[in-house]
C-alpha cells in the first residue's frame, strides 16, 4: 500500500521472534501519529504460519513473502525480494527490528533503492508532521535526533529499532485477523553469492535473556564466583533469570550469554534487579527500557541510580537474603 508504515518480522525456526512485536509496536505508534496505515511483512520459506501469528496484530494486512531462497537467511535473496516489494508497493517507512541480520542485510537493500536508513533507535516524536528519530551514539552517551534529508518527499525511508526500545507487550491486538496478502516475488533469477555450511551456536543452549519478565543481573560487587549462589537464590525465588554485567562474565563465573549490555544482551523485563552493579554505561544501555528497575549497591552515588526506580544503598550480603526471604514469604514458600 503506498504511503503505508511497513514493520517486518524476524523469524527464528519458523517463528516470528520477539522482537518483531516490538517493531509492530513502533509501526502502530508511528502511523498513529502521522495518520498512515501499518502493515507487517514476513520473509521466509512455508513461512504462512508465522504471517497468521502476526495477523493477529492490529494491521491494515501481512504481506508474505515466501520462497525457498529466503531459508536459510543469506542476505542477497533478502534484500532482492524487499526491493522489489518495496518497489512494488512504494511504503513510506519501513521499519525493522536492530538485529545482527537486519545490519548485515538492510545497508544493502537502502543502497539499492538510494534510500536513507537510520539504524539503532531508541525513540521518535513527530514535530509538525515529521518524524525525529533518535539514536544514542557512543555506547549511549548522546542523544541524536536524526531528520531524512529527503523528508517531504517520494520515496522509502528505512529505520531500525533498538531491541527492548518498544515493548511487545504494546503492540496492539485487533478485534479481527489481519488479511495476509502473498506478495508476488519471484526470485528465480537471483544469484546467490553466499552459501550457508553451517551454523555456528557459539553458547549450547543459549539463554534468550530478552525473552525473561525477570531478571537478577549481579555484578562485580559480588567479589567472588562461589558468592553467585546469594543472588540465584534470589532470581529462582522471583522466578526470573540471573545475568551479569561484563566483569563478571570475563571472569568466566557466568556464561557470555548472560551477559547484559552493549557488548551482550539488550533486554526490557518488567522486573530487572541490579546487583552490585555501579552502572557503567556500557552497562546502562542493555538495560535501560525495562520495566521497573531496582537496584542494591552500597555506593551511594553509583550511576545505576540515576536509572533505577528504586534503590536500596546497603551491603549486598545482607540485603539480599533478606530480600530472597521476603520474596519467599510472600508467595508461600519460605
Amino acid at each position: 500500500m503506498a504511503g503505508a508504515i511497513w514493520a517486518v518480522a524476524q523469524l527464528e525456526d519458523g517463528r516470528p521472534k520477539g522482537v518483531s512485536f516490538e517493531t509492530v509496536a513502533a509501526a502502530q505508534k508511528l502511523g498513529e501519529a502521522l495518520g498512515k496505515p501499518v502493515e507487517a511483512v514476513v520473509m521466509g520459506s512455508g513461512a504462512r504460519s508465522a504471517a497468521e501469528a502476526v495477523a493477529a496484530k492490529e494491521l491494515e494486512a501481512v504481506r508474505l513473502i515466501d520462497d525457498p531462497k529466503l531459508d536459510p537467511y543469506t542476505p542477497d535473496p533478502y534484500a532482492a525480494a524487499m526491493t522489489r516489494a518495496v518497489e512494488a508497493e512504494s511504503p513510506d517507512y519501513v521499519l525493522f527490528p536492530h538485529t545482527y541480520q537486519v545490519r548485515d542485510w538492510v545497508p544493502r537493500l537502502a543502497a539499492a533503492l538510494d534510500a536513507g536508513f537510520v539504524s539503532d533507535v531508541v525513540a521518535f516524536r513527530v514535530e509538525e508532521g515529521t518524524p525525529v528519530f533518535v539514536r544514542q551514539p557512543y555506547q549511549g552517551k548522546l542523544n541524536a535526533d536524526c531528520v531524512f534529508a529527503d523528508e517531504g518527499s517520494d520515496g522509502v525511508r528505512f529505520v531500525s529499532l533498538q531491541a527492548g526500545a518498544y515493548l511487545a507487550s504494546d503492540a496492539a491486538a485487533g478485534d479481527a485477523a489481519a488479511e495476509i496478502v502473498e506478495q508476488e516475488i519471484d526470485l528465480g533469477d537471483l544469484e546467490t553469492r553466499t552459501e550457508v555450511v553451517d551454523t555456528f551456536q557459539e553458547v549450547v543452549d543459549k539463554v534468550d535473556l530478552s525473552r525473561a519478565d525477570v531478571i537478577v543481573a549481579v555484578g562485580r560487587g559480588i567479589g567472588k564466583e562461589e558468592r553467585l549462589d546469594i543472588v540465584r537464590e534470589l532470581a529462582d525465588a522471583l522466578g526470573g533469570q540471573l545475568a551479569a554485567s561484563r566483569p563478571v562474565c570475563d571472569n568466566e563465573w557466568l556464561p557470555m550469554d548472560r551477559q547484559i549490555g552493549s557488548s551482550g544482551q539488550t533486554v526490557a523485563p518488567k522486573l530487572y534487579l541490579a546487583v552490585g552493579i555501579s552502572g557503567a554505561i556500557q552497562h546502562l544501555v542493555g538495560m535501560k527500557n525495562s520495566g521497573t528497575i531496582v537496584a542494591i549497591n552500597k555506593d551511594p552515588n553509583a550511576p545505576i541510580f540515576a536509572v533505577s526506580d528504586y534503590g536500596i544503598v546497603g551491603d549486598l550480603f545482607e540485603v539480599v537474603p533478606a530480600l530472597t526471604q521476603k520474596v519467599k514469604e510472600a508467595r508461600g514458600a519460605a
